[in-house]
C-alpha cells in the first residue's frame, strides 16, 4: 500500500469511515487523499437555491482542518448536490471519481458501503466500482468498504449487511479520529448518537474486540489484487 484514495458523498464521511486508519497510515509514510464527492447540509434548506453559501465554505473548511488532522493531504472537493446524487446521471458521478483516479493513480481505494441507509452512499460505491475497472496495465489493487455511523448500521431493508473482513488497529491513533470529527461542528452529535466521540470510541472498541486490537476500524473487500 503506497497511495491511497478515499472517495467519501460528504464532508465527515471521510472521518467517520476511516479516520483512524488513514492516520495510521500517513504515519507510515503513505500518502493518503480524499475527495469528497457531495456538497453537505444543503439538504437541510427547502431547496438547494437557498442553502447558506457562507455555510457551506464553513463546511468545506471544517474539513480541511479535520483533514490536516486526520493526516490527508489537501482535500478535494466536486460540490455535487447534497443527498441528490440520485437526481443525477451515474456516468456524472463516475466521471467525477475517474478523475480523480486518473489523476492520483491510487494503489487502494476506500469508498462506501453499497448497503447503506444514505442514497448518495450507495451511488458513490457504484460510481467508483465503475471508475475502478481495470484499465490497460493499471488496475486499483484494493477497494475497501467502510462503514458509516449513522448510516450503515440503519440500514434495516436492502438486504446488504456490513460483514467486515478486513481490520486495522487503530487502538494509537483513533483519537485523532474523534479530534478530526470535533472539527465538524455543524454534524457534531452528543450521545447516543452514533457519531458522537462516545459512540465512535465504542464502535472501535468492539471492532477491536473481534480481532484482538483494543481499537480498531473495520471493512469489507471489494477488490483484492495480488501481483
Amino acid at each position: 500500500m503506497r497511495n491511497v484514495l478515499v472517495a467519501a458523498a460528504h464532508p465527515d464521511d471521510e472521518v467517520l469511515g476511516e479516520g483512524g486508519t488513514i492516520r495510521k497510515l500517513s504515519n507510515q509514510g503513505i500518502c493518503c487523499r480524499a475527495v469528497i464527492l457531495g456538497e453537505g447540509i444543503t439538504s437541510r434548506a427547502d431547496s438547494r437555491k437557498e442553502a447558506d453559501s457562507k455555510q457551506l465554505e464553513l463546511l468545506k473548511q471544517d474539513a480541511r482542518n479535520a483533514s490536516k488532522i486526520v493526516g490527508y493531504a489537501p482535500v478535494d472537493f466536486c460540490d455535487l448536490p447534497d443527498n441528490r446524487l440520485d437526481e443525477l446521471g451515474l456516468l456524472d458521478v463516475i466521471k467525477r471519481v475517474s478523475h480523480f483516479i486518473e489523476k492520483y493513480q491510487p494503489d487502494t481505494v476506500f469508498t462506501h458501503h453499497h448497503g447503506d441507509l444514505n442514497i448518495d452512499h450507495r451511488i458513490v460505491c457504484e460510481a467508483v466500482l465503475t471508475a475502478c475497472r481495470p484499465v490497460g496495465n493499471y488496475t486499483v489493487e484494493r477497494i475497501y468498504a467502510f462503514e458509516t455511523p449513522s448510516s450503515t448500521e440503519w440500514n434495516y431493508t436492502y438486504g446488504e449487511p456490513f460483514i467486515p473482513s478486513v481490520y486495522f488497529d487503530v487502538s494509537e491513533t483513533l483519537e485523532a479520529k474523534i479530534k478530526g470529527m470535533e472539527c465538524y461542528k455543524s454534524e457534531s452529535a452528543r450521545y447516543p448518537h452514533p457519531r458522537s466521540p462516545e459512540a465512535l470510541r465504542a464502535l472501535a472498541a468492539v471492532r477491536g474486540s473481534n480481532v484482538g486490537f483494543d481499537g480498531a476500524e473495520a471493512f469489507m473487500v471489494l477488490r483484492e489484487v495480488y501481483r
